[in-house]
């Protein structure tokens, strides 16, 4: 018998017509899938022209990777960076840190010992290949980040009353649900001209098992979902409580409900298992670049000028521990300071190329650590890692993968918005009054908060003066437009970071555009030099 084959489109409207609108945007989302990193290993420049000097500017991630691979082809090599330290959006912030935004708001960070927030990235994805490659070389000790908890919470303030309900029982009861429906598509028939009498039995098993169906293929109180969801009593032992099966959500409700947007997270490429942490922070990353690098950077160097001629590249610059101007010089130069602030500083480069500049706007966005006297999500709620996702504007809460069933007091993650209306709304508002919206609408979600919450610090990324946003927003148009004419190396100037290339606001795309500007600009040089 000729076996027959559904396809992605003919499967998506299949499951729009048996089980709704809903369901089929549920389908199409978990189909998606988020680009894999390009990163190669054994990136080797060939030998640099002896004497050939690189200005590099900002020792952030992208910085110090050009820095390290071009010192490493024979370049003398000098960086330039705005902080007194290095790592740029690679940050970490502990108790006794301060930090003053834009405006003048100093935060002073009161955090006990192994408490910490990493306001900018906060994990690594098993496939970001060339940032777990340098973690690797220069011995940046990795642990596991928990992404995906199926004991966390997820809220909708306009559904079930405003309580959270279980990860465990929103998944399995969508499931559910969404199995029944299409279990009882095949069994009646509607499917035999799309597959085989042999794989009609198949699937319909596997939907038994996937959806937690009982015997009669019906999604209800049963054996088969409480294994899936959790059970209203746990089975104990000698004469403690027999087990009580659950009941699961109506399904009306669950789909009015949108809290099944959320439970595809983890399915998400860049999402799935495994994710890791640098122990202790993120700033680990930075730090491992930094010991590679260190005695190239001047810190504490705030660029006011970027000049380049047929000669080379001269570049003004104050000296921010005395403030006096200073400048510095080279044959070429790597600039990977963000858009944002790089559209502030006089720089002579081609129209094409200063267009382009001034039309890529950055992201706001904004995050929140909290501590708490103890760590009341594990104590009371057994949540270990993971994150809770709510409707408010605080979106999530991200519990920490460290240091489980530790004593004292605990820092969690309050809340990471981004994008408009909200992340713009929560940088207007000074740090204390940031912090403390998010302890009431943590609160929602965990009723602790009022009476365990101690101390917190709320950054808001557009008031960061080194960057003025956290990320670079590309739209197909202006990707179009101005992305390769940014790209292209203009005189002797070269750009990078992670708002040139497909990877945004990750640090590995800051990784894999410093290696292809690098590259790039090295066999130019070749090239000129062999011309010359």
């Amino acid at each position: 018998m000729k076996k027959t084959t559904i396809t992605r489109r003919e499967l998506l409207g299949w499951i729009g017509k048996t089980a709704g609108v809903a369901v089929m945007y549920q389908a199409m989302s978990s189909l998606s899938l988020a680009a894999e990193s390009t990163f190669k290993p054994g990136f080797k420049l060939s030998k640099a022209p002896k004497g050939a000097s690189i200005l590099v500017l900002g020792a952030g991630v992208a910085g110090m990777t050009a820095a390290y691979e071009l010192r490493k082809a024979g370049y003398k090599v000098r960086i330039l960076e705005y902080n007194e330290r290095a790592g740029g959006r690679c940050w970490t912030i502990r108790g006794g840190d301060s930090f003053t935004e834009l405006g003048g708001e100093t935060q002073h960070c009161k955090f006990e010992d192994g408490g910490y927030l990493n306001p900018g990235p906060w994990r690594i994805p098993y496939h970001h290949h060339g940032i777990l490659h340098y973690c690797h070389e220069f011995g940046v000790k990795l642990e596991g980040f928990v992404q995906v908890n199926y004991n966390a919470m997820v809220h909708s303030t306009e559904a079930f009353g405003g309580k959270p309900k279980r990860y465990r029982e929103v998944q399995a009861d969508y499931q559910g649900h969404v199995g029944e429906l299409l279990a009882k598509c095949v069994d009646q028939g509607s499917l035999d001209q799309s597959i085989t009498p042999e794989d009609r039995l198949k699937l319909l098993e596997s939907l038994r098992n996937w959806a937690g169906l009982d015997k009669s293929g019906i999604y209800r109180k049963s054996l088969e979902s409480s294994l899936k969801r959790g059970f209203a009593v746990h089975a104990g032992g000698g004469l403690m409580p027999k087990a009580v099966q659950s009941d699961p959500i109506d399904f009306s409700a669950l789909l009015q409900s949108d809290l099944w947007k959320t439970i595809s997270q983890g399915q998400q490429n860049e999402h799935q298992t495994q994710i890791f942490q640098p122990v202790g922070g993120m700033d680990g990353v930075a730090k491992g670049f930094e010991r590679q690098v260190k005695d190239l950077i001047t810190y504490q160097a705030k660029v006011t000028k970027i000049q380049q001629d047929d000669k080379g590249v001269a570049v003004s610059y104050v000296d921010l521990n005395t403030g006096k101007e200073r400048s510095a010089t080279a044959d070429y130069c790597v600039c990977t300071i963000p858009l944002s602030v790089l559209s502030q500083i006089p720089v002579n480069v081609s129209g094409k190329m200063q267009q382009g500049i001034r039309s890529v706007p950055y992201n706001a966005a904004v995050k929140f650590g909290l501590q708490f006297k103890r760590r009341f999500w594990e104590q009371d709620e057994a949540i270990y890692g993971g994150i809770s996702y709510t409707d408010q504007p605080i979106r999530n809460i991200s519990y920490p993968s460290d240091n489980f069933g530790s004593k004292g007091k605990g820092v969690l993650l309050g809340g990471y918005m981004w994008g408009a209306p909200n992340a713009f709304e929560f940088t207007s508002m000074t740090p204390a009054e940031r912090v403390k919206k998010a302890v009431e609408m943590g609160a929602k979600i965990h009723p602790q908060y009022l009476e365990e919450f101690d101390s917190g610090i709320a950054v808001g990324w557009h008031r960061v003066p080194w960057t003025h946003g956290c990320c670079g927003v590309w739209t197909p148009e202006t990707r179009e437009t101005h992305y390769d004419n940014l790209c292209q190396i203009d005189g002797r100037m070269v750009l990078a970071g992670e708002h040139l290339s497909y990877l945004n606001a990750w640090q590995e795309g800051a990784i894999l555009s410093a290696l292809d500007a690098t590259e790039r600009l090295h066999k130019h040089i070749i090239s000129a030099e062999v011309a010359a």
